[in-house]
């Protein structure tokens, strides 16, 4: 288990030194509040510079794992897994990756991920959501419309809407678990939101999405909300260019709809004639 610093810089020894520290926690049964062996030794064990270490256990501290006290070293606050929740990086090997840059396979990880909250907190928001709530998602709706209107980017806000909708499920757990991805996921809204996002539109689409899911919330209809969450995740999947073969249910789904809704509006064109 002994990481080679010669063959490795930095940051990157640091990742895996702390994944290695992790699992020797586990694999050790160490429980909550049991004092980790000095620098010196873990040094020893792992091949390393202090520093690599400090790094490596200011990255567990960090993730909730290890909690230090000034004068008596450091010590299992949680059992691995057990800690704060925090998204993989993986990189082509599937080892921990040196930097935060995210693989197109993490992309589509996280929207599967996120597609199984935000179904579920759009349906439940339906059926729990208050004047207030409503009132918090109308906020970042109109926000989000100013943006359309002048081209300006509202990637914040768009975070800000889902929150709320989160918030209107009256789970905090969601909630949290909501801003959590919301901060982790926001720099993939960017490209909606840009310039260029703004020129294909992306920004449009994805409003008039936002659009349909405060509808289907504000009517108490968790079925139509739901569906409306699901469409929205596949239209994003589309709009980052994600692998269309993980999404065809849901994408097939999404180009029915857009049938369905030209289908309707020649159909109102005939009628009106």
């Amino acid at each position: 288990m002994v990481a080679s610093e010669g063959s490795r810089r930095g940051p990157r020894l640091s990742v895996v030194v702390a994944g290695q520290l992790e699992a020797w926690i586990s694999e050790q049964g160490l429980k909550a509040g049991a004092l980790l062996p000095t620098e010196k030794v873990l040094c020893e064990r792992f091949g390393v510079s202090r520093a690599v270490i400090r790094e490596a256990i200011s990255r567990l501290k960090a993730d909730g794992c290890v909690m230090t006290r000034q004068g008596s070293g450091a010590y299992v606050a949680a059992r691995p897994g057990q800690g704060t929740f925090r998204l993989l990086r993986r990189d082509g090997n599937g080892e921990g990756a040196a930097d935060n840059s995210v693989s197109d396979r993490e992309i589509s990880d996280i929207f599967e991920l996120r597609y199984l909250v935000e179904a579920g907190a759009a349906e439940l928001a339906a059926l729990r959501r208050s004047p207030q709530e409503l009132e918090r998602m109308r906020g970042a709706l109109e926000r989000m419309a100013a943006a359309l209107e002048t081209g300006t980017d509202a990637h914040t806000d768009d975070d800000a809407f889902h929150v709320a909708v989160a918030a209107a499920t009256h789970n905090p757990q969601i909630e949290r678990f909501q801003a959590f991805m919301g901060q982790q996921f926001s720099d993939s809204r960017v490209p909606t939101w840009n310039e260029a996002g703004h020129r294909s539109g992306r920004a449009r689409d994805s409003q008039a999405e936002h659009v349909r899911i405060f509808e289907a919330i504000a009517a108490g209809d968790a079925a139509a909300a739901r569906a409306a969450a699901t469409e929205h995740l596949a239209g994003a999947v589309l709009r980052l260019g994600l692998d269309e073969r993980r999404w065809g249910a849901l994408l097939e789904m999404k180009r029915e709809r857009a049938v369905d809704a030209r289908n309707e509006e020649l159909h109102g064109v005939e009628e009106g004639r």
